[in-house]
C-alpha cells in the first residue's frame, strides 16, 4: 500500500490542558496559569431580536481550558438578555455552540432565569479554535459585557509536551489501523481492481460537500482524468469500518493501458470531526500512550492499553 498523508489533523484527541492535569503539571502560579480576554464590550445593548447584533469577539481557546463570563449591569424595564457561545474552527464563521446557554437575565431573576446586576460563568467543553458569545436583547436595552477566561497553564516543557501528545495519537493509530480525527490522505494504485470494489484504508470514511473522495488516473501517455462520483463510483462509508469505492450497476473500471507508476490516485478524508465522538476507549488510550512517553520514553504499546483498543483495530490489510 502506497498512502501518503495530504493533511495532518488539526485537532488531537487529547488537550494540552488535559494532559497536564493528567500529569498534574502546571506553572507553578495561579495568575500564570490565567488569561483573560474580553470578547464584548460592557456597555448599554440596544434592543435587538437576533444573535447577529451584538457579538463578541473570537478568542483562540485550543488546546486549553476556557470559561465565558458574563458581567451583567442593569436591565431595563422588562428588558431580557439571552447571551449563548459561539464556536468556530477559523474566526470567521460560527455556529451556536450545542453544549449550553446562558439563564436569561432579567430584572428581578423571577422562574427560570437569573437576576441583572450580577456576574456569570459558563464552561466551553467544545472542540472548536474560537469562541466568542452572540447575544439577543429583548424589550429593553441592557447593560452587560463579556470576557473569556483561559487556563493557559504553560510550562517550560510545552513544546515537548505538544510533541508527545501528538506522537501518543499516532502510536494509536498505527495500532489500530485508524485515523483518529479528520485527516486527507492520498492512496495510490498500480492497477484497477479485478471486483467491483476496493476499500480505502482508516476508516470513518467522510463523504459530503467537499468531503468526497476524488479518483484521478493516468493513461500510458500521463493524461490526467478524473472519475465523476455518483456517475462513475459509489462512496460507501461503511460507519467508523472501511469505506469502499463501488462501480454503479452497469459501469466498468477504465480500460486503456495506465501510466507505469501510481496510475491511480484517490484523494479521501477520514476520521471522526469531533473528540466527543472519538469512543472514550480510544481517548483513554491515547492519555495513558501519552502519560507512558512521557516518563519512560516508551516506543510502542502496552499491554494494557492494547486490551482496551482491541475492539477499535481495523482488520483489512491493504
Amino acid at each position: 500500500m502506497i498512502v501518503t498523508l495530504k493533511t495532518a489533523p488539526v485537532l488531537e484527541p487529547i488537550t494540552l490542558a488535559e494532559l497536564k492535569n493528567h500529569l498534574r503539571l502546571d506553572s507553578g502560579t495561579f495568575d500564570g496559569n490565567l488569561d483573560l480576554d474580553q470578547s464584548l464590550s460592557y456597555v448599554s445593548h440596544a434592543i435587538a431580536n437576533n444573535y447577529t447584533t451584538h457579538v463578541g469577539t473570537g478568542i483562540d481557546v485550543l488546546g486549553r481550558e476556557a470559561v465565558a463570563v458574563l458581567h451583567c449591569g442593569t436591565n431595563g424595564a422588562g428588558g431580557t438578555n439571552d447571551t449563548r457561545i459561539e464556536e468556530s474552527d477559523d474566526n470567521v464563521t460560527f455556529t451556536a455552540w450545542t453544549g449550553g446557554a446562558f439563564t436569561q437575565i432579567t430584572t428581578d431573576g423571577a422562574g427560570a432565569t437569573e437576576p441583572d446586576n450580577a456576574d456569570y460563568k459558563l464552561a466551553y467543553t467544545g472542540t472548536k479554535q474560537y469562541i466568542r458569545t452572540a447575544s439577543k436583547v429583548l424589550v429593553a436595552p441592557c447593560e452587560f459585557g463579556t470576557s473569556i477566561l483561559v487556563n493557559e497553564a504553560t510550562t517550560a516543557e510545552d513544546s515537548a509536551l505538544e510533541v508527545i501528545r501528538a506522537s501518543a495519537r499516532i502510536e494509536v493509530e498505527q495500532y489500530t489501523s485508524r485515523a483518529l480525527l479528520t485527516q486527507t490522505w492520498e492512496y495510490f494504485l498500480d492497477a484497477w481492481p479485478k471486483k467491483n470494489f476496493f476499500r480505502l484504508p482508516y476508516g470513518n470514511l467522510q463523504n459530503g460537500t467537499g468531503a468526497e473522495p476524488v479518483i484521478t488516473w493516468k493513461n500510458v501517455d500521463g493524461t490526467e482524468a478524473t472519475l465523476a462520483v455518483g456517475t462513475d463510483y459509489i462512496v460507501e462509508t461503511n460507519g467508523e469500518g472501511c469505506g469502499r469505492i463501488v462501480l454503479p450497476d452497469g459501469v466498468s473500471w477504465p480500460t486503456d493501458s495506465l501510466y507505469p507508476s501510481n496510475p491511480i490516485k484517490v484523494c479521501f478524508t477520514c476520521g471522526w470531526t469531533t473528540v466527543d465522538s472519538i469512543p472514550k476507549n480510544i481517548i483513554s488510550a491515547v492519555l495513558l500512550q501519552a502519560q507512558d512517553i512521557y516518563f519512560r520514553g516508551a516506543q510502542g504499546l502496552e499491554r494494557s492499553i492494547q486490551n482496551m483498543l482491541r475492539n477499535y483495530r481495523l482488520r483489512w490489510e491493504f
